[in-house]
């Protein structure tokens, strides 16, 4: 039986973890309280998507929460995802939450309130910049679980090695995914064959260990 994971809210987020880990052999499942980002979210018949607040018990009801083992909660709001991942793991029993926080001063809070891995992007990002200056290269690392996946968003820029380039083309390690091309006002799931062009965001999932050659490969820097 697979194991299951639930993820709630933050649409590219999800969109990207929820492939890397349908590649990994995980069931997921998606909330979301947007309709349209659901009908979009839901032309992937692997993934189970639930319209609605993740943070009322009703819906989490409704996404059958007590059958996951992990609640990753990736909301643009701290007080939500702490409510989140306070009702999975006390009212449906789910035995490991994961909250993203934009505000790195609650990280010790969430601790204590119980949540098991607390997440402050700010406070990644901090660290990559200080070790590789990428400031304009990247705008999100999200490691995920134990830390041994991470979940990059990567501007392309006009001078970037890999304009003009299909995936294919681009030597990447194994270990690396480009889980959602941000491109204008649309996105999209990008095949071999994509070819990568100025202003893309990608989203990059990666190994701890190779995000940050996977980033110099993309940008040049």
């Amino acid at each position: 039986m697979k194991n299951k994971v639930l993820l709630i809210g933050g649409f590219h987020k999800a969109t990207a973890l929820a492939n890397s880990l349908i590649n990994r052999g995980y069931s997921v499942t998606i909330i979301n309280e947007n309709y349209a980002d659901c009908m979009s979210l839901a032309e992937n018949n692997q993934l189970k998507v639930i319209h609605g607040d993740g943070s009322k018990p009703y819906v989490l009801d409704d996404a059958e929460a007590y059958e996951n083992e992990i609640a990753i909660a990736l909301t643009q709001h701290d007080e939500d995802n702490l409510v989140i991942c306070q009702l999975c793991k006390k009212k449906f029993g789910i035995k490991k939450t994961v909250s993203l926080v934009n505000d790195p001063k609650k990280t010790d809070f969430f601790h204590k309130m119980g949540i098991d891995s607390v997440v402050c992007a700010i406070n990644t990002i901090t660290g990559i910049i200080e070790q590789q200056a990428f400031m304009d290269e990247m705008a999100t690392v999200l490691p995920i679980g134990q830390g041994n996946i991470s979940i990059a968003e990567v501007p392309i820029l006009q001078s970037a090695p890999s304009v003009g380039k299909k995936i294919w083309e681009i030597d990447l390690p194994k270990e690396v995914i480009i889980g959602c091309i941000l491109r204008g006002e649309s996105s999209m799931v990008p095949r071999g064959d994509t070819r990568l062009l100025s202003g893309d965001i990608l989203v990059l999932i990666s190994s701890k260990e190779n995000h940050i050659s996977a980033i110099r490969e993309l940008t040049g820097r």
